[in-house]
């Protein structure tokens, strides 16, 4: 038997930090991320900033493609680009946010062993894993989405 310690969720601990983002592209709030992520705080601010910045980038050079084509069109801001909303939101600013926040996620659950590297935290990371494939899914498919490309891609041999 051993004993885990697991920070409390305090929001008055955790400020509101956003980490600005390329002109394109919206700025990611940290506290929001967290929250829609269920991310708690056992993440440190440190390592949830690495992970977002590096998901921005990774998500903003999928994209640049895109990017450029609606740059080309005179819109200079992803909000600016037409496009359906969901509770007021442009769909393309929810599914951007989706795929930073499944990148995320993905980051900072495949470091898990960096945490716990006994064997209970071996085989508690190897249950992760399919959590980890589904989070690159969910974040793969938001990107084909907001590029309107298919979310399969099929080789016939």
């Amino acid at each position: 038997m051993g004993f885990i310690a697991v920070a409390e969720d305090d929001p008055s601990q955790s400020p509101a930090v956003t980490v600005p983002n390329s002109p394109f592209w919206p700025d990611i709030n940290l506290s929001d991320l967290r929250d829609a992520m269920r991310i708690d705080n056992t993440v440190t601010a440190g390592r949830l900033l690495g992970a977002v910045t590096e998901a921005m980038a990774s998500v903003n050079h999928e994209l640049r493609d895109w990017r450029q084509q609606q740059l080309a069109k005179g819109y200079a801001k992803a909000d600016q680009v037409p496009a359906d909303e969901i509770a007021g939101v442009s769909i393309i600013l929810q599914r951007y946010l989706r795929a930073v926040g499944c990148r995320t996620k993905a980051i900072l659950v495949e470091r898990l062993r960096d945490f716990d590297t006994t064997t209970a935290g071996d085989k508690r990371a190897d249950r992760l894993d399919p959590t980890i494939d589904d989070l690159r899914r969910d974040a793969l498919w938001a990107i084909n989405d907001i590029a309107g490309k298919s979310r399969s891609t099929i080789e016939l041999i």
